[in-house]
């Protein structure tokens, strides 16, 4: 997978705390934006579907089974 270099702003005493504790700050960021990601697409989806909801479709009321007898 490729990667592409970025640069964001930490708090002072948070990036302290984070090389204390041996936290990897890269790692926990890829973390962080891979989640956000994730929800964000979650609440797109779950938007797109409150905009343009499942309707009932009479035509699968009465399709027949594939193999039905």
């Amino acid at each position: 997978m490729a990667s592409t270099r970025t640069t964001f702003t930490l708090d002072d005493q948070l990036a302290e705390r984070a090389r204390q504790l041996d936290i990897n700050i890269s790692a926990a960021a890829r973390d962080g934006v891979e989640a956000a990601v994730r929800a964000a697409l979650i609440n797109a989806d779950r938007a797109a579907y409150q905009r343009n909801p499942e309707r009932p479709d009479p035509f699968w009321s009465n399709a027949e089974a594939w193999n039905a007898p």
